[in-house]
């Protein structure tokens, strides 16, 4: 048995072999020690090997399901070992062979798959010529056969950076690399699986790809022109149907993605806009969450994938909103979402039935979910008045996608019985009538009981032997049993079978026949059920590609359905796409905290083509931050396709959103808080356009005063000359705000406030201008600060104030110069590199002229305060 087991491991040494030994899975060796630590199940022993105990640990096989979700969870991949050979028959250790190997990436079972969410398995093939990397990428979600290609080429850093975001959007929960592949060893939470190089062959994986698909060629999918991606899509399917021991028969179609589809997103933006998880790695409350009033895990799936793979074309977001509309002005939501909650996960029922693990209950789900197709179908009609598209929009494609295949419904109505047994070894699958000779053998072994009644009244009467009884036990089988004072009544058909102390058992023709049949009918109906339930799965095959449509039109209908629902329950307005650059919300809200807080206070927020970059002041906990996200999520949920959190949304074309919100540092990669900043600033830098939206909030405080203030001022110069993007950049350092007097594009806005002797009272408002202060004390003292805290930095910051004062007189406050003093800096570079000195002496005379030019009206004290600062220290430097 155990060089059995030992060839076995061999050919997956990487994974955990589960054997089947009787009624459990046993593991042997090392991989019983990593179980047993893993699966907190206790460490054992069988026989010995080279003189040492063999260490075991087991699982029993009907719980098999639980201990796979941990340590699938946990990254681990196992290979299942199953007996084929009969026992009964066998000489030696029964054949047993690895039916199916589990990996994270390559999960089908509903007990081991987040119910709303992918976890796709993805592959990765690069090729370089000329300094040029090409890569090319492809990922399957195995549970929905949606399989999708990706290629991008450029410089190795540009790829490597590239191939970061497009992780962080896929989210793979499993990474197929080559041999020699090193550039996913940084990607954090994913297990990857390294393969032999040659797997990912060019040409290979182009003609996997036809044969997958059945078609000569894959010009009608988008993909011509590829090369790279063909090598992934090669390696991937190869890998997939070695799992599941099997071909792929759901995986019918491609999708060929490109980098202007979707709005882009990083991994910052996910996290900070906190799209399906909160900054701390909670499930709620997110956007997702709040959303989610979908009926079926199908139409969850779907809207998590559109929070996060929103549109750019604006024809897609505008078809939603006008379904949206139909579906909320024919109020057909409240019936369409009764009727949804009655329909299974039909999408990967339907993959379980094409991989020949589809359960009893599963068909069952299945029926009854098709039996509400013609009721859903008429809901949708009656919406069809309401919507601008009519009966081209998209609730006509979708009443188009679920049409009641006939066929398919019939066959699982005859078949399956109305609630059948959870797994086929337990009999009981299939409805009565659908299979003459099954029902023959359940009465057989359903009605035995009845059977030895009636034989017992009619051998009593054509005997006379009143005391006449027909019995059975499981040593002797049936038998008829007689008293010895009886025994010349009886006929002669009557055999022996055994003699008693009172009595002699006797077995007749017709009871050897009821007992050949009864005895076996049993296990004759369980293995007629098993081969019928082969049959039934392979007659379903054909209509596969039926449920998947009819699967993805339920999963939009469901999405929509939601998006619809919440719109009206919370006053959410429909948004205007538009092709003029513009941002122009009207009461905008954050969609989240709305729910979280008793009374929100809405805000506008206006930007167009003249008017690109609002400069954010206000104090800590003012609310700059919750407006600046809502900004963005009402953008984003206006190309997802829903409607927003506000009276009135106006949104032009938009390509990217960047977000750096925020302090966080990545210890174990060595960046400091500071170096995440600026990590995140220069990836917002080097790839924001004119279509972007740019979040930035505090950039620069990680630093020393005069550092920040550098870099927060020259980052926001970028943004507004050379980006252009639309940006909301909240910020401390009120020097910024003299910006809009050399930039016409950028504009002063504050969260306002009011002070009431050492307390404040915030009133998120956002409202035209600078803020006058940042109410630091006043934020910690609301925090908790001890209150010995507050007083004495009270004291240090009047002191400091009157030092500012006393050391300077009054007439020395001053405003800085209108001209921008970096480009001022930039104009004299060459001539400070030529005499630093003179340079340094031209500048001192500019601010002491400033000084004399100086109105003191024109400034509150504060902010002279903190100017003159700033003057004392350059002239120091």
């Amino acid at each position: 048995m155990m060089q059995q087991y030992l060839g076995i491991k061999e050919n997956h040494p990487t994974m955990l072999v589960f054997y089947r030994m009787g009624d459990f899975y046993e593991l042997f060796f090392e991989d019983a020690e990593k179980a047993s630590r893993l699966l907190g199940i206790t460490l054992t022993a069988r026989g010995v090997a080279s003189g040492n105990p063999i260490k075991m640990c087991g699982v029993p096989f009907h719980s098999l399901d639980g201990y796979l979700a941990k340590l699938v969870k946990l990254g681990e991949s196992v290979a299942i070992c199953e007996q084929i050979g009969d026992p009964a028959t066998s000489k030696g250790p029964v054949e047993r062979k690895v039916m199916r190997v589990v990996t994270p990436g390559t999960l089908t079972d509903a007990d081991l798959l987040p119910e709303k969410a992918e976890r796709p398995l993805l592959a990765m093939c690069s090729i370089t010529q000329r300094k040029t990397v090409t890569t090319g990428l492809a990922w399957l979600s195995l549970a929905s056969g949606a399989l999708k290609l990706m290629e991008f080429s450029g410089d190795s850093a540009t790829v490597a950076v590239r191939l970061q975001q497009e992780l962080e959007r896929i989210v793979p929960a499993e990474i197929l690399s080559g041999d020699n592949g090193n550039l996913f060893d940084d990607y954090a939470g994913t297990h990857i699986n390294r393969v032999p190089d040659w797997h990912f062959d060019v040409v290979g994986g182009h003609k996997a790809l036809l044969d997958q698909l059945g078609v000569a060629t894959l010009t009608g999918f988008g993909a011509d022109g590829l090369g790279a991606a063909f090598g992934a899509a090669g390696a991937l399917l190869r890998y997939a149907q070695s799992t599941q021991g099997r071909g792929l028969q759901h995986v019918r179609s491609l999708i060929t993605e490109t980098e202007s589809e979707f709005i882009g997103l990083d991994a910052a933006t996910r996290r900070n806009l906190e799209l399906t998880e909160t900054i701390r790695g909670q499930e709620s409350p997110t956007l997702f969450s709040l959303l989610d009033h979908c009926r079926t895990a199908m139409g969850s799936r779907m809207l998590r994938h559109w929070l996060h793979h929103a549109r750019r074309d604006q024809n897609v977001a505008r078809a939603r909103h006008e379904a949206i509309a139909a579906l909320a002005q024919s109020e057909a939501a409240g019936p369409l979402a009764a009727t949804l909650a009655q329909v299974p996960d039909i999408e990967r029922i339907t993959t379980r039935i094409a991989l020949l693990s589809a359960r009893p209950r599963d068909l069952a789900a299945l029926r009854d979910g098709l039996l509400q197709l013609p009721a859903l179908r008429g809901d949708v009609v009656r919406c069809y008045g309401h919507g601008q598209g009519g009966e081209s929009g998209l609730l006509a494609a979708i009443h188009g996608a679920l049409a009641t295949p006939t066929a398919c419904l019939d066959l699982l109505v005859r078949a399956v019985a109305q609630e059948p047994a959870a797994m086929v070894r337990d009999g009981g699958v299939f409805a009565t009538g659908f299979d003459a000779e099954l029902d023959e053998l359940r009465a057989l072994s359903e009605n035995a009981g009845q059977f030895l009644l009636d034989l017992e009244t009619r051998e009593r009467a054509r005997t006379g032997i009143a005391n006449l009884r027909v019995e059975y036990n499981k040593v002797h089988g049936f038998y008829i049993e007689v008293t010895h004072g009886q025994t010349d009544k009886v006929p002669d058909d009557y055999r022996r079978r055994q003699t008693l102390k009172n009595a002699e058992r006797y077995i007749t023709p017709e009871l050897k026949v009821f007992e050949d049949k009864a005895l076996s009918a049993q296990d004759k109906a369980l293995v007629r059920e098993k081969m019928l339930y082969d049959l039934l799965l392979a007659e379903l095959a054909p209509h596969i590609g039926t449920l998947q449509t009819i699967a993805q039109g339920l999963a939009q209908l469901d999405t929509l359905n939601a998006l619809t629902e919440h719109a009206q329950q919370h006053n959410w307005a429909a948004p205007q796409l538009v092709d003029e650059p513009c941002i122009n919300i009207v009461e905008g809200r954050h969609p989240v905290v709305e729910k979280q807080i008793e009374r929100f206070i809405a805000n506008d927020c206006r930007f167009v083509n003249e008017r690109r970059l609002l400069l954010i002041t206000g104090p800590n906990m003012g609310g700059k931050s919750t407006f600046m996200r809502q900004v963005a999520l009402i953008t984003l949920l206006a190309y997802v396709g829903s409607y927003v959190p506000a009276a009135s949304a106006t949104i032009g074309p938009i390509d990217r959103i960047f977000t750096r919100i925020g302090a966080t540092d990545d210890l174990a990669g060595g960046r400091s808080t500071f170096m995440v900043e600026m990590t995140e600033s220069a990836a917002i830098l080097n790839g924001a356009t004119e279509h972007s939206l740019v979040l930035m909030d505090e950039v620069g405080r990680g630093t020393s005063t005069f550092d920040g203030l550098a870099l927060a001022w020259a980052i926001a110069r970028h943004l507004i000359d050379t980006s252009r993007s639309f940006t909301l950049f909240a910020t401390h350092y009120f020097e910024l705000t003299q910006l809009p007097d050399s930039h016409p594009s950028a504009a002063n806005v504050h969260l306002s406030a009011v002070e009431h002797k050492d307390s404040i009272v915030f009133l998120h408002a956002v409202q035209a201008g600078p803020a006058s202060q940042s109410y630091g004390l006043q934020v910690a003292q609301l925090a908790g600060v001890p209150q010995p805290v507050i007083k004495a930095a009270r004291k240090h910051l009047a002191r400091l104030e009157a030092q500012a004062l006393d050391a300077t007189p009054q007439r020395d406050l001053f405003v800085l110069p209108s001209a921008d003093p970096y480009a001022q800096e930039e104009e004299e570079e060459e001539e400070e590199a030529a005499a630093p000195l003179a340079a340094l002496n031209a500048a001192q005379q500019a601010l002491l002229d400033a000084i004399a030019d100086l109105d003191p009206d024109a400034l509150t004290p504060r902010d002279a305060l903190e100017q003159l600062y700033q003057l004392k220290r350059l002239a120091a430097a």
